[in-house]
């Protein structure tokens, strides 16, 4: 199996995981982009997002297994389909590219009625990094979040904040919990390739993530 993975997770929804993997693609171009649970697919999916962020072609993107029609918990928008979350279809691809993995919401997401994403990223035990907003909340979301993958010995390759800068936040969370930042994305007033691309290079630590995702 492929090594060169890591998987982008959140604290929480909507903290921009799709945008910074949208940007790691642009900066990444030989790497493929898998979102394999989808919950919500209006106005458009994350796929669809990443693609047009990105403007990568379309080999470039592998489909998504459960592509759910609710936005909400994929345990919810499963249940509304009357579809329950296999965890065993969830095998992450056998390719020789980087891959990068987005995962549905939070760390503890519920995909079925036992099951959350904190166990998928156990059962695959490839690297995690972590998408945090730099608000107030984000040190207890983000250390417990930590706390959480830690307790089932999931790799953190390191925590990327999102958002308006905030000195503070940026320091302790990785002060007390020892996960290296690797930047911080700000907001961005336009949100086109080439200006995600810009921001992503100006303002993450893409020789780490690099070697995360190309074996060194």
């Amino acid at each position: 199996m492929n090594k060169n993975i890591v998987v982008i997770t959140g604290t929480d929804t909507d903290v921009g995981k799709t945008v910074v993997c949208a940007g790691l693609m642009r900066s990444i171009p030989e790497a493929l982009y898998w979102k394999p649970i989808q919950a919500g697919i209006e106005p458009i999916t994350d796929t669809e997002l990443v693609k047009a962020l990105s403007d990568l072609p379309p080999e470039r993107f592998l489909p998504e297994l459960y592509k759910l029609k609710m936005a909400a918990s994929p345990h919810l928008a499963a249940r509304e389909e009357g579809i329950t979350i296999n965890p065993s279809m969830l095998r992450l691809p056998d390719n020789n590219a980087p891959l990068i993995v987005e995962g549905a919401g939070g760390v503890m997401v519920p995909l079925n009625e036992d099951y959350l994403a904190l166990d998928l990223f156990a059962q695959w035990s490839v690297p995690v990094i972590l998408v945090a907003r730099t608000g107030l909340g984000t040190i207890n979301h983000s250390l417990l979040s930590i706390a959480a993958l830690r307790s089932r010995e999931v790799p953190i390759a390191g925590i990327i904040f999102s958002g308006e800068a905030h000195e503070e936040n940026e320091r302790i969370i990785p002060g007390i919990s020892g996960v290296p930042s690797l930047g911080r994305l700000p907001r961005l007033e336009k949100l086109d390739p080439a200006g995600l691309h810009l921001a992503i290079q100006a303002h993450l630590d893409m020789a780490a993530i690099e070697a995360l995702l190309r074996g060194g």
